[in-house]
């Protein structure tokens, strides 16, 4: 019962930080002072195609999933969800949020979205259920070419994705640079809030 009562709490901790996580991107783009640098890249993508934000979210996803071939990366559980769930509630936020209105509403949109994204963060990935498509191809690339560092990896990724959305319409701007300077202390002040321990079994006595 142990067992069962942890994994529904891991899998319900998952999904509200998929959603929240979904939220807080909803909240960035509405204050218009810039998006973090894969969301540039999905709002370049949207207004290109004419795709809605988050149909786009759900769509990239997959050549990013696929790129997980070659490297030798294995989607979990986590994986596919993040891949369904986030999109979906993003579109369904912008439908009801209103669009921000003033600096002032703008700043408090984008503040509550970054808070909002760093305890999702540490909500999904506390969850253990296994990173997302984006993260996965981060933590793929490193595992594969060892020498690479996450530091470099990431930055990499972030800034070709930065630079092609930006040229495709993307809002990059103070939120763009106070989302990357934020989000890494705010995942680490709420992870020990989120971090669901894995249960190892008892040992049983030998009689």
């Amino acid at each position: 019962m142990r067992d069962l009562g942890n994994h529904v709490r891991r899998v319900t901790q998952l999904f509200t930080g998929l959603a929240l996580y979904g939220m807080s991107m909803a909240f960035m783009v509405e204050s218009g002072l810039g998006l973090n640098p894969w969301d540039v890249f999905h709002q370049g993508l949207s207004k290109t195609t004419g795709l809605s934000f988050g149909w786009v979210v759900l769509l990239t996803g997959i050549p990013v999933l696929l790129l997980w071939i070659p490297l030798r990366q294995r989607p979990s559980f986590g994986t596919i969800a993040n891949l369904v769930v986030i999109g979906f509630v993003a579109d369904g936020t912008l439908g009801v949020l209103n669009p921000g209105e003033g600096l002032a509403m703008r700043i408090t949109y984008l503040v509550g979205g970054i808070l909002l994204n760093g305890a999702a963060t540490a909500m999904y990935i506390g969850a253990r259920f296994g990173p997302g498509p984006r993260d996965g191809l981060m933590t793929g690339i490193v595992n594969r070419f060892p020498r690479l560092s996450i530091r470099l990896v990431r930055t990499s990724i972030e800034v070709l994705v930065l630079g092609v959305g930006f040229l495709l319409g993307g809002t990059a701007g103070f939120g763009t640079i106070a989302y990357a300077l934020a989000i890494g202390p705010l995942v680490q002040l709420f992870m020990p809030l989120f971090a669901i321990k894995e249960r190892r079994a008892e040992s049983v006595p030998v009689s």
